[in-house]
């Protein structure tokens, strides 16, 4: 069996599979669009499903004491709940002022919080590195858990079993792990469907690596899009994404913002920046056919509410 396939006998122990729904206001003559929901999991994101999947794995393997991963949040929000479904305690390392939704989430999740360094993640990961140095404690890493990604590849799996004859799917790419999974999914069982990732003009560092073929680091990456919020990119993530990604798409924070406002008002859906991103990339990059995309999380601060008029 798949790591893939496993991940999904696995996970639909702790929920269903999550909603894709035609949206209207996106389509054309020529085409059709779909949104995947994954707003409608435990936390909000599609998180979930690789944190839930790797601890599980893990454990499988021997006893850990506690589990430690360093996130802008929303990451953080599930591995503290995965840690809570299956009884380890969880240490979130978190940027100094992270969003306020998630890191809320991530306390009423039960989770302790330890918050270091300033927007960027590098300091919190460092600091999650140091402190899973000790005995027991496993480093849920998104970025580079060789298990995690078989939890959002079966979002691809359920995209191919909800809608057929799929052109295209539209991905949100920060660490990569999304995209990773999802496009090994894809073009398993659906090689013609294209995988497009999408990134943030302001936070490119995947992007910029996937047109070079080696990994290509930025020097900041401040974006409203705190998911999509890389600077450093792994080497063999960049490897991974060559393999399975066919073409990338940057989008502007004004993009997101249109697109948050677009899904709100049209197709009453939340979502957070990086959630919208996939949809900002299409509405500038539309494709024929049935084209799906991925509304990764709805995480969403007050204030980003307010500034995409979608306040409640």
């Amino acid at each position: 069996m798949s790591p893939i396939r496993e991940a999904q006998q696995l996970l639909r122990q702790y929920f269903p599979p999550t909603p894709l729904v035609r949206a209207p206001s996106l389509g054309g003559p020529n085409a059709d669009v779909y949104l995947k929901l994954e707003t409608a999991l435990p936390t909000g994101s599609f998180k979930p499903r690789g944190a839930l999947y790797a601890l599980i794995k893990n454990l499988q393997r021997g006893k850990i004491d506690e589990v430690a991963a360093s996130s802008t949040g929303n990451h953080g929000a599930a591995t503290a709940f995965a840690a809570r479904t299956l009884g380890v305690p969880a240490t979130i390392f978190l940027p100094e002022d992270p969003n306020a939704v998630k890191r809320k989430k991530i306390e009423e999740l039960g989770a302790r919080i330890v918050c270091h360094g300033s927007i960027d993640l590098a300091a919190a990961f460092q600091k999650a590195r140091e402190h899973s140095r000790r005995p027991g404690v496993y480093f849920l890493n998104d970025a580079t858990d060789p298990d995690l990604p078989a939890g959002p590849g079966t979002i691809g799996v359920e995209i191919l079993e909800q809608c057929e004859d799929l052109s295209a799917v539209f991905v949100p790419m920060g660490d990569t792990a999304l995209i990773r999974g999802v496009g090994a999914a894809v073009k398993q069982l659906s090689p013609a469907t294209k995988v497009i990732g999408v990134q943030a003009e302001r936070a490119p560092s995947y992007v910029l690596s996937w047109r070079a073929g080696k990994p290509v680091p930025t020097n900041t990456c401040d974006t409203c899009a705190d998911g999509l919020a890389t600077r450093t990119p792994e080497a063999a993530n960049v490897e991974a994404i060559r393999e399975v990604v066919d073409d990338v798409v940057l989008v502007s924070e004004d993009q997101m913002i249109a697109a948050i406002h677009h899904l709100y008002l049209r197709e009453n859906v939340l979502a957070e920046p990086a959630g919208a991103a996939a949809t900002a990339a299409y509405l500038g990059n539309p494709v024929s056919g049935r084209a799906a995309l991925l509304v990764s999380g709805g995480n969403i601060t007050d204030d980003t509410r307010k500034k995409a008029g979608a306040a409640p």
